[in-house]
């Protein structure tokens, strides 16, 4: 799917979610994932954008012994408080069978709050912008499919961010995995 215009809309908010799966069968996960959060009440389901593979990233670097993500970005519109997404999109990890017992660990489902609008927060909960969005080409990369202007609130252009990455996402389809 490609991206949909996305006019302002009074009462709801921007919003860009990166979807990541390493478990189970990947495509069929970010699919369905990205069918329930269309189902969201409040969410209006804009963009889709095409699967990207990449390897893990782990604090220390890349995990290569770890499988290989499959990504992709959802935009949206939103009528409601930020954390109130993120409830609902931990809810929709859980019912995919997502495990929190380690952090940065392999997942059948992750799914980042990117942005919401110009929106900065800092809590426990929840930091907007994504602290580490503007560093991680498999965000940027599907992000850029979907929207060629888009920018990182306070980072810059995606296409600019994704331009200083070592950009080693590869399009999914190269891998024969489809959204």
């Amino acid at each position: 799917m490609s991206a949909l215009p996305v006019p302002p809309v009074p009462g709801r908010a921007h919003v860009v979610l990166a979807l990541g799966s390493n478990l189970g069968d990947r495509a069929a996960t970010l699919a369905s994932a990205a069918h329930d959060l269309a189902d969201l009440t409040g969410f209006d389901l804009t963009g889709v954008s095409p699967a990207f593979e990449s390897v893990a990233v782990k604090p220390d670097g890349v995990d290569d012994t770890a499988p290989r993500y499959l990504n992709s970005v959802v935009t949206g519109r939103y009528a409601g408080e930020a954390v109130d997404l993120l409830d609902a999109v931990n809810d929709i990890e859980a019912r995919h069978g997502r495990v929190r017992a380690e952090r940065w660990g392999d997942r059948t489902l992750d799914i980042d709050i990117i942005a919401v609008d110009d929106l900065e927060l800092d809590t426990a909960r929840l930091t907007l912008p994504h602290p580490r969005a503007w560093e991680r080409d498999f965000v940027l990369a599907p992000w850029l499919r979907l929207d060629a202007d888009a920018a990182v609130p306070g980072r810059g252009l995606v296409r600019d961010l994704l331009a200083a990455t070592d950009n080693t996402v590869v399009p999914a389809r190269a891998t024969g995995a489809t959204l």
